[in-house]
């Protein structure tokens, strides 16, 4: 347990130097973009004169150097002061609350579904490689991975909520609504985002399973009359499940705030569409967080897929190589 716990603390130190690091990046790529706050406030006054310009540059700090800039931020953020949305007039952290709140729903719900059924299939398509159900396994994740998910949102909106009406196309629900209306607004969403990696999970479990099931280890099991079932559930899965840990970490930071296309086609006010908006709209102090989020929870993510591999494999907390 102790070697756990310093593995954890050495995962969050150096997953807050990269946040640092991160930080201080974003914060120099948003003030390269063209058109800062004060260009904005120009263009809508004419008669503004060049003395005024450089009064508001100072009065707003845009005439220091980035790097001062950015610890200012820096601490004012530690503080708890992540500034105001321009688009939103309100303050970043209560803009930030609820698309998060809903991108976190449809995460966590898409990969558990994705996972219930990517699984299973890619185990027992690995028993028989090249056999019927492997090559039906494949297809139908070939297929999974061709279609494009703008595509495949607007085809579930056209069954499900025009021809069939069974749920609604868009939209989130009203405030005060119940669960059950909740999750038929998050149905079609959450459909889209589980089709769209179904086939990825079970690829890469089917292909980690075959790996797995041709170890020394698992022929030796199976020569001392452990049951075939025992032998693939408790001694190659666990191996197997590594490289998927490894994708499912990195897949939950991408979805958290790459599920634009997603969420654009629901009108899912979520993370994605959030940070495109901030970023368009020149809201640096909106963007600057939300980019900065994204960055975290990939970050946890990856932490958490560390933790999982000890766990799978308590060779790999001792330093030694897995199999």
């Amino acid at each position: 347990m102790g070697g756990l716990a310093a593995r954890v603390l050495r995962r969050l130190g150096q997953s807050v130097l990269v946040l640092l690091v991160m930080s201080f990046v974003i914060y120099g790529l948003i003030g390269l973009m063209p058109g800062d706050p004060i260009d904005l406030m120009i263009a809508t006054l004419p008669n503004i004169t060049p003395d005024d310009i450089a009064r508001l540059r100072s009065l707003h700090g845009l005439d220091e150097p980035i790097w001062l800039r950015w610890w200012q931020w820096l601490t004012s953020a530690l503080g708890g002061d992540l500034g105001n949305s321009r688009l939103y007039g309100a303050p970043v952290e209560s803009v930030i609350a609820g698309p998060l709140l809903r991108s976190l729903m449809l995460i966590a719900a898409s990969l558990v579904i994705a996972l219930a059924i990517a699984l299973p299939i890619g185990i027992l398509a690995a028993l028989r490689p090249r056999g019927v159900f492997d090559t039906v396994a494949n297809l139908i994740a070939f297929v999974g991975l061709s279609m494009p998910t703008f595509w495949l949102g607007i085809m579930l909106i056209m069954v499900f909520a025009v021809t069939f009406g069974w749920l609604p196309a868009g939209g989130v629900p009203q405030s005060g609504a119940g669960v059950a209306e909740t999750l038929r607004h998050m149905a079609l969403p959450v459909a889209t985002l589980a089709v769209a990696t179904i086939g990825q999970y079970t690829r890469y479990m089917r292909a980690a399973m075959i790996e797995s099931l041709n170890q020394d280890y698992v022929r030796t099991a199976l020569a001392k009359g452990a049951g075939r079932w025992r032998v693939v559930l408790v001694h190659a899965l666990r191996n197997a499940m590594i490289p998927v840990v490894t994708v499912l970490a990195l897949d939950f930071g991408m979805l958290f705030s790459g599920a634009l296309i997603t969420e654009t086609v629901f009108a899912w006010p979520g993370m994605g569409k959030l940070i495109f908006d901030a970023v368009m709209g020149n809201d640096y102090a909106l963007a600057l967080a939300a980019l900065l989020l994204a960055t975290a929870v990939t970050l946890l993510g990856n932490a958490l897929a560390d933790v999982a591999y000890g766990w799978l494999d308590p060779r790999i907390g001792r330093g030694s190589k897995a199999p």
